[in-house]
């Protein structure tokens, strides 16, 4: 076993982490527009300003957390001590936005939604960036670290699969006279997202010579990561694949339950996307071991571009097997946009060590969300705003053609032209495996150099 190879428990136990964030993220996305339009009863342009003022506080919130977390220096590490103190705000912040308070006025239930999101966002930030900053810090090996994602990949599939279908069987459908059901759903998942992450405590541990290392300033790790070309490309590549993600889990719903007419089969539909995704894993794992990330990811995220303009072409009238088999082929594209960006990522801490001196894992991620939360802050807010400029009707069974059009655009052209995107970044990457094995020698010669006889 090589030295840098992490034990399995380590990695099962990091990887089980995940499972929390995605069955919160994936539950919000997929579910929380239609919760709020089809059950709270506001107009979509209403709801689409809820989330956006509630997603905004990020914008400043997500650097400044992840800042103090390069930081932070305790007897547990830097990272550690946030999973700790929190896990338990993290759940019931979650459980605070499924409720729905006696109001009926649009402008205060918006007003309650905007801060219960931003209350949530908040307690998010403290547990999950210094979750994805661990990263890093647990192994340097340019293929452990593809590894490493897949088992933290491996869970937050599972918990998207999880999160896309027992809310549906809890809940039963999204209509008003179920709303006590979707607070107890809200209020189940919230207790069962803590302890993912307080098994990451427990199970892991930081690297010590990253403890020792000089703090860096919030300037001058802003200007580290501006620098640094790895980062700003895999960011871009990140930044474009997922907010295809977060539009598409907003839409589906709607697309499953008014284009397809099958709501009865969601639960379905979503388990064989994300059944696929989670079986297609260790596909990816190969392809990025035997090619590189780059070449893997290219190759399955123009695969799954070309599905999502097919599959806008089904409808009621499609038959179901159909409907299942582009859905196993979309769940093939899922599994590569759940591994390959968030492998490549790690790689620019390495170049930023080996350029700066100094690793600033927490500001490098924090930038990470914080430019995936403004871009989905404003594109999940705009979709709805199609839905509301099309004629959309609420809960309605029949909705206009102009409607129905909106909701093709929104799951179909739109992704798969960000995905287009995200494939003329990662044909660009600069940071090629030889190079940076080779940076990697150089940084542990470096290490070895300077450390005390």
């Amino acid at each position: 076993m090589r030295e840098s190879t992490l034990p399995f428990k380590t990695k099962l136990l990091y990887g089980f982490g995940d499972i929390g964030f995605s069955l919160t993220t994936t539950i919000l996305g997929a579910f929380f527009a239609i919760f709020l339009t089809d059950v709270v009863g506001l107009a979509p342009g209403v709801a689409a300003i809820a989330i956006f003022v509630g997603r905004s506080w990020d914008y400043i919130n997500d650097p400044l957390i992840g800042h103090l977390t390069d930081r932070t220096r305790t007897r547990w590490g830097r990272r550690r001590p946030f999973l700790l103190f929190g896990a338990l705000p993290f759940g019931l912040a979650f459980c605070l936005l499924w409720l729905r308070p006696p109001f009926e006025s649009q402008v205060a239930l918006a007003v309650y939604y905007a801060l219960a999101y931003l209350l949530f966002d908040m307690a998010a930030t403290f547990v999950y960036m210094p979750y994805y900053a661990l990263t890093p810090e647990l192994t340097s090996d340019y293929d452990e670290r593809t590894s490493l994602t897949s088992f933290r990949m491996f869970f937050s599939i599972v918990g998207s699969l999880v999160a896309f279908t027992v809310p549906i069987m809890l809940v039963g459908g999204f209509n008003p006279e179920n709303l006590e059901r979707v607070a107890v759903m809200g209020a189940v998942f919230g207790a069962a997202s803590v302890l993912p992450l307080l098994s990451v405590f427990f199970g892991t541990r930081e690297r010590e010579e990253y403890m020792h290392q000089e703090q860096p300033s919030l300037r001058d790790s802003f200007k580290a990561a501006l620098q640094n070309r790895p980062f700003i490309f895999g960011a871009v590549i990140f930044l474009l694949t997922w907010v295809s993600v977060d539009i598409l889990q907003a839409t589906l719903l709607y697309f499953v339950k008014y284009i397809l007419g099958r709501e009865a089969q969601s639960d379905l539909i979503m388990a064989v996307i994300f059944v696929t995704a989670m079986i297609s894993l260790p596909l990816w794992n190969y392809a990025a071991h035997h090619w590189d990330k780059r070449t893997a990811y290219i190759s399955g995220i123009s695969f799954w571009a070309v599905v999502q303009v097919v599959l806008i072409t089904t409808g009621a009238a499609t038959p179901l097997p159909l409907v299942i088999f582009l859905c196993v082929l979309a769940g093939i594209g899922v599994g590569a946009a759940h591994v390959l960006p968030w492998s490549i990522l790690p790689d620019a801490i390495e170049w930023d060590e080996w350029k700066t001196g100094t690793r600033h894992e927490g500001m490098f991620y924090s930038l990470i969300t914080l430019m995936q939360k403004v871009a989905s802050s404003l594109a999940v807010p705009l979709i709805l705003l199609l839905l509301e400029m099309t004629g959309y009707l609420p809960n309605s069974a029949v909705q206009p053609a102009r409607a129905l059009w909106g909701i093709r655009f929104a799951v179909g052209p739109i992704p798969a032209l960000l995905l287009c995107g995200g494939l003329l970044f990662a044909a660009l990457y600069p940071l090629k495996r030889q190079e940076y094995r080779d940076l990697v020698q150089d940084l542990e010669a470096r290490r070895a150099s300077a450390a005390p006889e």
